[in-house]
């Protein structure tokens, strides 16, 4: 096959993926208002009560995003186990497609749901009081980074959809993705917590995205944060694709 026509189903298959998300608009939707709803949840109810040294608001953006994104992720995950359990792949196997276009498809449809999430997000808390004083420069190193950290959640939910057994198992990796950022410095800063717990929120991966992040919006100390960041998400990358390409081989060619 070659690469145009490789191009070609990827692009039809892009287009699926797209269409299917809008034909769900519930959960789009809530993909769409969770972020925002935690946000307004977490500055006005419990921002009062928390002590960052700063305005809350502009603490907690960059954990959000990274919620808003693995939500998103978990979307992926349910997408990609229904397709395996409801025959349409067997399908897609009968006509001349190049099989990695399937997966692309859904990493083309995550990418774009959270990219609108994203920026939702962003729009909605700078009408709340967020203030980032990073330079345009800034501003493009940290959009680089959030797209790096969604093409790396994205993949490891396709990988996960399609290890699941069921759509109710992938629906489950959308708690794990979401518990996470909860126990990172997304919310509140990791000396706050207690030390058997304080390890762990400064040395998962989201923290130093979080903290790269944080960096280049509002200027706090990013230290060696920005290489861990971008060693974390191409390393889940680095693992997540090799093991979805595994996986869809196995699960398509298995009697």
């Amino acid at each position: 096959m070659t690469l145009s026509a490789t191009a070609l189903d990827s692009g039809v298959m892009v287009a699926r993926s797209v269409r299917r998300s809008f034909r769900d608009p519930e959960a789009f939707f809530t993909a769409l208002m969770l972020p925002v709803i935690l946000m307004l949840l977490f500055v006005y109810v419990f921002g009062g009560a928390m002590s960052t040294g700063t305005s809350y608001v502009d603490y907690v953006v960059p954990g959000l995003l990274l919620l808003c994104a693995g939500f998103g992720a978990g979307t992926t995950a349910v997408a990609v186990a229904q397709d395996m359990s409801t025959g349409i792949v067997d399908r897609f196997r009968s006509m001349p497609i190049h099989g990695s276009s399937v997966m692309v498809g859904h990493i083309a449809a995550s990418m774009a749901r959270n990219t609108i999430a994203t920026t939702l997000v962003i729009a909605v808390a700078l009408l709340v009081g967020w203030r980032p004083n990073g330079s345009a420069l800034d501003w493009v190193a940290a959009i680089a980074l959030v797209a790096l950290f969604i093409l790396a959640i994205s993949w490891l939910a396709a990988a996960a959809g399609l290890l699941a057994g069921s759509t109710e198992a992938a629906n489950g990796f959308t708690m794990v993705l979401m518990f996470l950022p909860y126990v990172s410095t997304a919310f509140v800063p990791a000396d706050t917590m207690p030390s058997w717990l304080r390890g762990f929120a400064q040395h998962q991966p989201m923290t130093p995205i979080i903290e790269t992040l944080r960096g280049l919006w509002m200027g706090t100390p990013i230290q060696g944060q920005a290489w861990w960041a971008i060693a974390w998400c191409l390393a889940i990358i680095g693992v997540s694709v090799p093991a979805a390409a595994w996986l869809f081989t196995h699960r398509t060619t298995r009697q």
